[in-house]
């Protein structure tokens, strides 16, 4: 029974989630590249938490019953219009959610029988996802593989009279690249279409890095022909998570994104979002996070993370064996292994105290190992280039993972669908995946391998059952 028979206190409870959390990668101190963003100022995370705890117990269902939260959200969602050339906002729980309402939006005013959405395959998967869930076909487009930019002339000819959105990202995640978004909102705007701006990483991120000195190309709402744009501010921002911004050119597209039925009996069903009842807690951290930072803040932070990614750079390329994928115009950066295993190498960075993100091959770009750069990178980054060196000397010494021999034809000729939760875990154990609780970290390589030498259908095949089976 999971319930105990009476109730814990406080301290007891507390004690418990330390050990629960013992085996989780550390959220502060820049040895987790990815997932987690950290100013290294632990008063801004103090005053966020605060903020957060002060809302916790605020529903966002009925602004009428708490007008705290339409003012907050005025200030928070006036703050990133103002830094991204305008619009009319919504504040929601992430990037997905962001994206979601912004596909919702553009497929209801389109109105087209077939709704299709065109973007490039460095686009967020939040996309795919959004279009699973709302009925609209996904036409993926290549990218270049030595800038990994989109392919402008590849979007244009993929666009019809059933297309609804079109999608740039600023920047892509995988590589860090800011899409020609000029020129693909140009190209949308004369076919009569609406384009979407991926700012999720980039929106609170690339203005700051302008203030600092980098070139950074209109990409937001100023750009015409951008008709949309989504800015999380749980990752630059630094808020707590559970906190990002969609912005809208036209107030009657932001209505579309809204949700209303008067079809029941009940209470009044008004929502902004996909959630109907949330917490105000993620609101009030981000409004504290803002407030607690201010621009003098944000500044000082663009500049350590500009010169911390441009030392990192400078520092990959002085490594043996590795390469830096593409110019990233961001903050986000991806290294390849000529003659290194970069799943070996993200193993043996790990035994060393530091995570470092594998991103699997897909249309024609490399295995690689992904590093966001944080506020609190620079404090770190010859420290992080020390380990990357020692780890890609070590990798080059092991070699490349040992694949059982037929271990991918055998995956590939499975019906995972006759497989139960249970001989899962044993085929995942004979790659030397332990799934049983407490079973700790492994080392991925071996894993990473497999799934790189899967398509992507069967790879999120095996990601499902994965999920399925630790949750079981």
């Amino acid at each position: 029974m999971n319930l105990p028979e009476t109730g814990r206190t406080a301290e007891d409870l507390l004690a418990e989630l330390a050990r629960l959390t013992e085996h989780d990668l550390p959220v502060r101190g820049g040895q987790v590249t990815s997932y987690v963003y950290d100013t290294g100022r632990p008063e801004v995370h103090e005053a966020a938490a605060r903020g957060y705890a002060a809302m916790l117990e605020v529903n966002c269902l009925d602004p009428t019953a708490f007008p705290s939260i339409v003012e907050m959200e005025k200030q928070v969602v006036g703050a990133v219009a103002d830094l991204l050339g305008g619009g009319h906002g919504i504040f929601t729980s992430g990037g997905t959610e962001s994206i979601m309402l912004a596909v919702k939006a553009a497929r209801d005013a389109a109105a087209r029988p077939r709704p299709n959405l065109v973007l490039p395959v460095t686009a967020h998967p939040a996309f795919h996802k959004a279009a699973h869930y709302l009925g609209v076909e996904v036409r993926a487009v290549p990218v270049d593989l030595e800038t990994f930019q989109a392919d402008v002339r590849a979007i244009s000819s993929s666009i019809d009279e059933n297309t609804v959105l079109v999608v740039a990202s600023a920047p892509s995640y995988p590589q860090g690249v800011v899409d020609p978004v000029g020129e693909i909102a140009g190209i949308a705007a004369r076919a009569g279409v609406s384009c979407h701006v991926d700012a999720c990483v980039g929106g609170w991120l690339l203005p700051w890095l302008r203030e600092a000195g980098a070139d950074v190309p209109p990409f937001d709402l100023s750009v015409p022909g951008v008709t949309s744009i989504s800015c999380d501010l749980h990752k630059f921002g630094y808020a707590p998570k559970g906190a990002s911004v969609v912005l809208f050119a036209d107030p009657a597209m932001r209505r579309r994104a809204y949700f209303a039925s008067a079809a029941w009996p009940g209470y009044t069903i008004i929502n902004a979002t996909v959630q109907s009842s949330r917490s105000a807690g993620p609101l009030g951290g981000a409004w504290a996070t803002l407030q607690a930072l201010g621009r003098e803040g944000y500044v000082e932070l663009g500049r350590a993370t500009l010169e911390a990614a441009n030392r990192l750079r400078a520092g990959l390329a002085g490594i043996g064996g590795l390469r830096v994928l593409g110019s990233p115009g961001s903050t986000l950066v991806a290294f390849t292994g000529e003659d290194v295993d970069v799943f070996t190498l993200a193993d043996e960075a790990r035994a060393r105290g530091w995570f470092l993100q594998p991103q699997l091959s897909y249309a024609g770009i490399p295995a690689n190992l992904h590093v966001t750069v944080t506020g609190v990178t620079l404090a770190g980054v010859d420290a992080m280039l020390k380990v990357i060196a020692e780890s890609a000397e070590s990798a080059r010494n092991l070699g490349p993972p040992a694949v059982p021999d037929g271990l991918v034809e055998l995956i590939t000729g499975l019906d995972l669908d006759a497989l139960d939760d249970a001989t899962f875990a044993e085929l995942a154990a004979s790659v030397g995946v332990d799934l049983r609780p407490g079973a700790g970290q492994p080392r991925m390589a071996v894993v990473n391998a497999v799934l790189d030498a899967l398509p992507a259908e069967l790879r999120e095949a095996i990601l499902i059952r994965f999920l399925s089976v630790i949750y079981s």
